[in-house]
């Protein structure tokens, strides 16, 4: 059983059914969601003109390889109804593997831990409530020192939708 860092976000559509519908998506396909953050409304990283993101991340456990895991989680986002645009873009959903298990990996597909986590607050935030603790095996920092040390100045706050709220509140730990 390996132990996976995810995060979700998205800012098209219904934004808060696209999480949890990914959520279910991800405890039916992937494994065993045993953290989830907060939810997050956060500015747009890359392309500014397009609207707020909510992101979230999740500490899942899986049985499944990362090659499989990706795959898994590129289905998931075409049934939350994903559609190909170019980077930075709007979408309805995004589900990045920040890190598995302890696992170092480059190839053409797959990166973890992910290349740009360190740099993105809008990903540091909700992944230091669920790991401030956890030391990121490529940096050698813990996940707060992380967010301590960047550079970002993007907005970054808990969204306060309280329908959304609510209905993640099962998974919050």
């Amino acid at each position: 059983m390996s132990i996976v860092y995810l995060l979700l976000g998205g800012n098209l559509g219904n934004r808060e059914n696209n999480l949890s519908q990914t959520l279910t998506l991800i405890e039916k396909d992937v494994g065993y969601v045993q953290k989830s953050s907060s939810i997050y409304e956060t500015a747009p990283w890359g392309i500014e003109d397009q609207p707020l993101f909510l992101n979230q991340c999740l500490q899942i456990t899986t049985t499944l390889s990362p090659e499989i895991l990706l795959k898994t989680l590129k289905k998931i986002e075409d049934q939350i109804g994903r559609k190909a645009r170019d980077r930075w873009h709007a979408r309805e959903i995004d589900i990045d593997i920040l890190f598995y298990d302890d696992l170092i990996h480059a190839d053409d597909l797959l990166t973890i831990p992910h290349a740009k986590l360190h740099e993105r607050r809008f990903t540091l935030m909700p992944l230091q409530e669920i790991a401030a603790s956890y030391i990121h095996p490529k940096l050698n920092r813990t996940i707060s020192q992380l967010l301590d040390e960047c550079k970002d100045s993007l907005e970054v706050n808990i969204y306060r939708n309280e329908e959304a709220i609510s209905n993640s509140l099962f998974l919050s730990s």
